[in-house]
């Protein structure tokens, strides 16, 4: 196939530049591949964290990105749909997460399609975005209309999509591990001393949102440490107030538990983190995708995650992590309770090592294919 592949990549940072990044890495093994990305992401004034620049290091990057979107200039959208109709392209890959890029992936889809026959792929990493309002909807709709197949992560996704979209033609596959923050030989002993931390450890890691839950996890400690010593380290850049969260430790007396790193994460320190920790624990209120459980497995540690959105689908309850209800301190304490006094560790990582392929971006790669197959043979 030729394929075009629109996204971000370094030198903007998270999930979603990762994910794209590996993406191209992978098809680019068996197809044609052109990879084009934003010079301007986002205003600097609309990023609710610091800055969407990688500060890493150990870049997870690829050569030859044609940097030609512009978030904010209409006229590079407008160049970079030329480009596409003029190549010849079988199919445009697209991820879709929040509806900021609507007027971008709108306007490069309209005209694609008006001067070609390229098939549209959009993956889907939220159908329609975490805490949004009420015309999140609308562009979502006026945007994805303009695709011929999507892949989502989730079954709630899947729903969501064809809540919007009846007919589409969607496809549900898991969100593949990452496995490229090994920039160096971890040993967990090692890493907990150079993050100054000792004995039983949960982690918390990503950028803190409502929808995260961490309310819920800080109200479950008073219960865990009762049953057995434990830290909590949440790791990840606070977007919302970070004083409540503060005042909540204090409240429950736990600040000599808790270990707070109010920053993003550079790659050759995520798995430090990662390597460090017995569970990771994702107390979501809502989900659709996760990147951080498949950092998670990607260093073989079980997740205590909740039972919203594809959590329950990849995680294998007693086997690979826990899954426990939303906004249940209760259920949260029983189930970190469970793992740090049942010594079962080994039991865990060796479950999530048997299920690797499963995660694996070959899948990904094999059912991109398959669901291609019929529409590029015909169009």
């Amino acid at each position: 196939m030729k394929i075009a592949l629109i996204g971000p990549t370094y030198p903007f940072r998270g999930g979603i530049s990762h994910y794209t990044t590996l993406l191209h890495e992978h098809l680019k093994e068996r197809h044609e591949v052109r990879f084009f990305s934003f010079s301007r992401q986002y205003p600097k004034w609309l990023f609710p964290g610091k800055s969407d620049v990688d500060p890493s290091q150990m870049h997870i990057q690829v050569p030859g990105v044609e940097r030609v979107i512009d978030s904010v200039n209409p006229l590079t959208w407008v160049h970079t749909a030329r480009i596409l109709a003029r190549n010849g392209f079988d199919v445009v890959i697209i991820p879709w997460w929040v509806s900021f890029w609507a007027p971008q992936f709108f306007t490069i889809l309209k005209i694609l399609k008006k001067y070609s026959n390229t098939l549209i792929l959009f993956i889907c990493h939220n159908v329609v975005a975490h805490e949004s309002k009420s015309y999140d909807k609308l562009l979502t709709k006026l945007v994805l209309k303009q695709g011929d197949y999507y892949i989502v992560h989730s079954r709630e996704d899947e729903n969501n999509l064809l809540d919007i979209l009846p007919d589409a033609r969607v496809c549900r596959h898991v969100h593949p591990t990452y496995d490229v923050f090994r920039f160096d030989d971890f040993e967990p002993q090692e890493c907990r001393r150079m993050l100054g931390v000792s004995g039983n450890l949960m982690l918390f890691f990503g950028f803190v949102r409502d929808y995260k839950g961490l309310t819920y996890l800080l109200k479950a400690m008073p219960e865990i440490l009762a049953a057995v010593p434990v830290k909590l380290m949440v790791v990840g850049e606070f977007w919302k107030d970070k004083h409540y969260y503060l005042k909540l430790i204090e409240q429950l007396d736990v600040g000599d538990h808790v270990i707070i790193i109010d920053q993003y994460v550079p790659n050759e320190d995520v798995g430090r983190y990662f390597c460090a920790a017995d569970l990771v624990v994702q107390p979501y209120v809502s989900a659709t995708g996760s990147g951080v459980v498949q950092i998670a497995f990607g260093f073989h540690k079980p997740v205590l995650a909740t039972a919203v959105g594809c959590l329950p689908e990849i995680i294998d309850h007693g086997r690979t992590g826990f899954i426990v209800p939303p906004k249940s301190p209760e259920a949260i304490a029983e189930a970190a309770i469970n793992l740090f006094t049942s010594k079962s560790k080994g039991f865990f990582e060796e479950n999530i090592k048997r299920q690797q392929y499963r995660f694996s971006w070959e899948r990904l790669a094999d059912k991109i294919e398959m669901l291609l197959a019929d529409g590029i043979q015909y169009h």
